[in-house]
């Protein structure tokens, strides 16, 4: 039975995406951060919602996607002992085009450690959501929602190439070792599907910790694993792109990360 603090994270990521998000679905108009990324005043918005609403769960800072990065690392240095983190719109670029996929996230993290992560796809009403040795859940129901593929050859693999090393993408390109590829465009929602076993194995080049930091609670949970290209642990620290493999469990994890060194990962 889950917890009564995540119930009421479960309960904010929905209210903010029915009240905030969605009556703006097929109308936001598109901006340009510095970096060149995408944002819209949705966002904005949803971000201010929940940096309202999440402290009144747990009484800590939040960490926001679209604060300025100076903003971000004071508060990460700040909150040690305790923050929130949240993408509030993860796959922007999926709800600007009509794109069915994205997804609010929210982690609660102290002491460097996820304790509670919550994705919430707005489209599909499915909440994933996990705390720290609790297990993971998808709308009520434990996850995985199925048994994993066996080996890495039968696997469907979620991969999103941008910043993986070219010696390594034009391995995955030309000499791909499992059954299928996916890429949805919402990395918070491609960690669930890890979870949840509909992907079996999961490698993007770059993510930051707001992308990430729900969904490896929610992906371990459900019995993944997961590290960065090198095999050293998720670099949780705010202003970083890290490299993240997964596997939805620890055999297709090993498997995976071989075939990946094999190939030009290192």
């Amino acid at each position: 039975m889950s917890s009564p603090t995540l119930i009421q994270i479960v309960d904010t990521a929905r209210d903010v995406a029915r009240e905030v998000i969605m009556p703006h679905f097929l109308t936001a108009q598109r901006n340009t951060k510095d970096d060149g990324s995408l944002f819209t005043v949705v966002d904005l918005a949803a971000q201010a919602a929940l940096i309202e609403r999440l402290p009144r769960i747990i009484d800590r800072p939040v960490l926001g996607e679209e604060m300025p990065e100076s903003l971000q690392l004071r508060l990460w240095h700040e909150g040690q002992d305790g923050i929130w983190c949240i993408d509030p719109i993860d796959g922007t670029t999926n709800f600007i085009n009509g794109i069915p996929f994205f997804g609010v996230a929210i982690a609660y993290i102290a002491e460097g450690r996820t304790r509670y992560g919550v994705v919430y796809n707005p489209m599909t009403d499915e909440a994933f959501y996990a705390e720290e040795g609790g297990g993971a859940f998808l709308n009520g129901t434990a996850l995985p929602l199925r048994t994993p593929a066996r080996h890495l050859l039968d696997a469907v693999a979620g991969v999103d190439f941008k910043r993986i090393p070219k010696p390594l993408a034009d391995a995955l390109a030309t000499q791909s070792p499992f059954y299928s590829q996916r890429n949805f465009g919402s990395s918070a929602l491609e960690w669930c599907f890890v979870a949840a076993a509909r992907l079996d194995v999961y490698l993007h080049g770059g993510q930051m910790m707001w992308d990430f930091a729900a969904g490896t609670l929610i992906a371990a949970e459900a019995g993944a694993q997961c590290s960065m290209l090198d095999g050293e642990p998720l670099n949780m620290s705010p202003g970083q792109k890290t490299p993240v493999v997964v596997g939805a469990n620890a055999a297709l994890y090993r498997e995976w990360m071989d075939w990946l060194n094999a190939h030009g990962a290192r």
